[in-house]
């Protein structure tokens, strides 16, 4: 067993790497999803899910949020490689039911590692894990509620408890959880969006006035130009591949800004283009800038000294028109850049001024720019300040506000976008919470919750004592890992809404609970019959899901109805709350009606969403309308990060691999890097290896030393690979132990997942 049995053990298999691909998907994906289907599903359930995954009467892939198609959708396959590793995940046929707990302990369970684990099965019926028992058993959904009940009224106050959100929740879902936990008397509302594009939202809200961004599908391919920042679509987001193609197609460029070369950014093959397929694909990247790890601020502002120098040689660089009419800070901004030393800029970036200068004049020559990030960005100390010269760089071109152009933060799961738009935020406005309180009668409370870091350390520090997380798994998604499992380890209670077995079930309070849901393919009936939800994409439109698949086991509860459970008994002796949880969740649309009562733009909310692709919420920003606190598009100034390492030391990233999705295992292997058979490894750039004497797969520990206190993994392997000197990746989560849980964006408490410093030594 592990020394720390809530970290993942090492995979058994011996390690192999052999060098990175320089193209995608193309029929590789299409191996990879038939033996996925085959392997994990039966024929006839594939088939029927395949063939209504992503479509307008369908159900939306269980993985990412990158948007479906208006108009044309393919009838034979409107999901990627990952969406069908996904589904096939959801769709097992294995399953973890009452024997399985009975066979197998927690110390038996915790030396397993994930890919085992997930692969174990669905679990079929709610399970309960007694103050000190070795096994978890089963219990009725009434005494499971029951149990809940007791633990959060017991608490001294209901700041006590937190209630986490993973990003799979539905709108229905995640509307009803809000109000649950404010009628109980608490924001402590947590979610993932806490630790990856918070930094997105607070960075666009104050510049933009809206933390979202503001492209449609057809945008992108329309666009001039983009610059993709920080992001590995070609396995986080597959289907954007297409949306890139269709770009490339039209005329566009793209530049691609990123410490690691990745397959995706390099060459797309189209599975459902034959011809493209024969001809071996088409190239993505005009330009591949390999950023030094944080050294994009930099980079951004040598881009943008380079365009002013432009601007005063020939003209017609700067909106100035734009800038005039729609923003403001201008001046101040002008004033700061002009301080800046653009062969400091230069050096910082890690960039070639070659490579930066030929990316200027991609840009120079093309107004119409969208720029996509992800977490890349965002998870840095720095993330909000990476954000706004994002949109300076933008402003300075006029890039938003019309066809073709803006900024295009691309979220991850399916609807974590959604889960914050219905409320799930520890701390919205008191507008959202006026009309929440007028449309169910109680009176919210008003006081900011935690956020998921401030969570940990409450949790860590005993202020909070029960845990309730709506999906995800929490202690692997989390920063510092050893740290998190012992928050989790001081509550009382923790309970988790789950499809599938997870190492978080393993690291526990006193006491557990696992409550099992439905899937996003599976039917959901309910008193009034067939049920289906809504969720919204990363371009803010909104559309329905409706599963149709037959349920894994006739014990699984929908979201609503174990949220609706919880709520019937923890408030039944609340005399000033009278929400009738029954009546909602026998039918969604009274949840959606709730909904349109609360929320802005979700007006006639239960007609629109059964109109084939939904509708769009409202973005000002697409009509250059700003409500920021100038009521325009604000220029800000942001400091350039220190890029100086201390010698010994070296830049590390927190990466995916490509058979992977958060903290989801599809398999030990990441194709386009060239990685098999393990998940333990520090990519090196081959030169850095040289200089302090490892060989390609030597094994060595990784430490990270903040505030005095020093975190380590062990036995990871050196493998050589292309990136830049001093910078250093490794997989998500097994790095996480790394990540200091006080290393945050002081800002947002987003964690550091994508900077953090490192010493390497051979293992003993």
């Amino acid at each position: 067993m592990s020394d720390n049995p809530h970290r993942y053990p090492p995979s058994a298999e011996k390690l192999k790497w052999s060098d990175p691909k320089s193209n995608s998907v193309g029929l590789p994906a299409i191996i990879a999803s038939l033996q996925h289907m085959g392997k994990y599903m039966d024929v006839p359930s594939a088939l029927k899910a395949s063939l209504k995954m992503n479509q307008k009467d369908g159900f939306d892939c269980p993985g990412c949020a990158w948007p479906d198609p208006d108009d044309h959708r393919s009838p034979i396959g409107e999901y990627c490689e990952n969406g069908i590793k996904a589904l096939a995940e959801e769709a097992t046929n294995a399953k973890v039911d009452e024997a399985f707990f009975k066979k197998y302990d927690i110390a038996t369970l915790s030396s397993w590692p994930e890919f085992k684990l997930g692969k174990s099965g669905r679990i079929t019926h709610p399970m309960h894990l007694a103050e000190g028992a070795s096994h978890y058993t089963p219990i009725s959904w009434e005494h499971a509620f029951k149990k809940i009940g007791t633990h959060l009224n017991k608490l001294d106050h209901p700041d006590e408890a937190i209630f986490y959100t993973s990003g799979r929740t539905s709108n229905e879902a995640a509307f009803l959880y809000g109000a649950f936990v404010r009628a109980y008397g608490t924001n402590n509302l947590p979610d993932c969006s806490n630790m990856c594009h918070e930094c997105s939202g607070f960075g666009l809200t104050q510049t933009l006035g809206i933390g979202k961004g503001s492209v449609t599908l057809n945008d992108i391919h329309e666009a001039e130009i983009i610059l993709v920042i920080g992001q590995n679509p070609g396995t986080n987001h597959p289907r954007m591949m297409t949306a890139l193609e269709k770009c490339k197609e039209n005329g566009g460029k793209i530049v691609a800004i990123n410490p690691l070369k990745e397959a995706g950014l390099i060459k797309y093959t189209n599975p459902q283009r034959p011809l493209k397929m024969m001809s071996g694909g088409v190239a993505i990247a005009d330009l591949y800038l390999q950023v030094q790890i944080n050294g994009d601020v930099a980079l951004l502002k040598a881009i943008i000294l380079l365009l002013l120098k432009l601007e005063k040689e020939h003209g017609n660089i700067i909106d100035h028109e734009f800038i005039e009419e729609h923003t403001s800070g201008f001046e101040e901004f002008m004033n700061a850049i002009s301080q800046e030393d653009l062969q400091k800029c230069i050096a910082d970036s890690g960039v070639s001024e070659k490579l930066i200068r030929e990316s200027v004049s991609l840009i120079a020559a093309r107004p119409k720019m969208i720029i996509c990030w992800a977490m890349g960005i965002t998870q840095h100390e720095n993330g909000v300040q990476n954000v706004r010269e994002i949109v300076n760089l933008l402003l300075l071109r006029g890039a938003i506000g019309k066809p073709g152009a803006g900024p295009c933060p691309v979220r991850g799961h399916s609807n974590v976008q959604g889960d914050r738009t219905m409320g799930i935020w520890e701390k919205m406005p008191g507008t959202f919470l006026d009309k929440l309180g007028q449309a169910f009668d109680f009176e919210p409370p008003r006081k900011h919750g935690y956020a998921t870091v401030p969570a940990i350390r409450a949790m860590y520090e005993g202020k909070a004592k029960v845990f309730i997380g709506m999906g995800g798994n929490f202690v692997s998604a989390t920063p510092d890992t050893d740290y998190t499992a012992t928050a989790l380890r001081n509550c009382h209670l923790t309970v988790h809404v789950s499809t599938k077995l997870n190492r978080s079930h393993l690291v526990h309070g006193q006491e557990a609970l696992i409550l099992p849901t439905l899937g996003r393919s599976e039917i959901d009936l309910q008193q009034s019959g067939y049920q289906f939800v809504s969720v919204e994409n990363s371009m803010g439109i909104v559309h329905n899901s409706k599963g149709v698949l037959a349920p894994k086991s006739p014990h699984l509860k929908s979201e609503p109805a174990i949220i609706a459970g919880i709520a019937k008994v923890t408030l039944r002796d609340k005399k000033d709350i009278s929400i009738d949880w029954d009546l909602l969740t026998a039918d969604y649309d009274r949840i959606r009606d709730k909904i349109e009562e609360v929320i802005p733009g979700f007006d006639a909310y239960n007609e629109r969403v059964r109109l084939g692709s939904g509708f769009y919420l409202p973005n000002g920003v697409k009509e250059r309308v700003f409500k920021t606190k100038t009521g325009k598009a604000i220029f800000t100034v942001n400091k350039r990060p220190e890029m100086t390492l201390s010698p010994g030391t070296f830049r590390l990233t927190t990466v995916r691999a490509h058979d992977q999705y958060n903290t989801t295992l599809y398999g030990l292997d990441d194709r386009y890097r060239g990685i098999k058979n393990g998940r333990e490894v520090l990519l090196m750039n081959e030169l850095d290896m040289s200089e302090i004497n490892l060989w390609p797969g030597q094994e060595i520990d990784v430490t990270s030393v903040y505030e005095g206190v020093s975190r380590s993994v062990k036995s990871f392997k050196a493998v050589p690979y292309d990136i830049p000197r001093s910078c250093v990746a490794a997989y998500f989560p097994e790095a996480n132990p790394l990540v200091p849980i006080h290393l945050i964006n002081r800002e947002t408490h987003t964690p550091v997942s994508k900077n953090i410093i490192v010493s390497i030594v051979k293992s003993a």
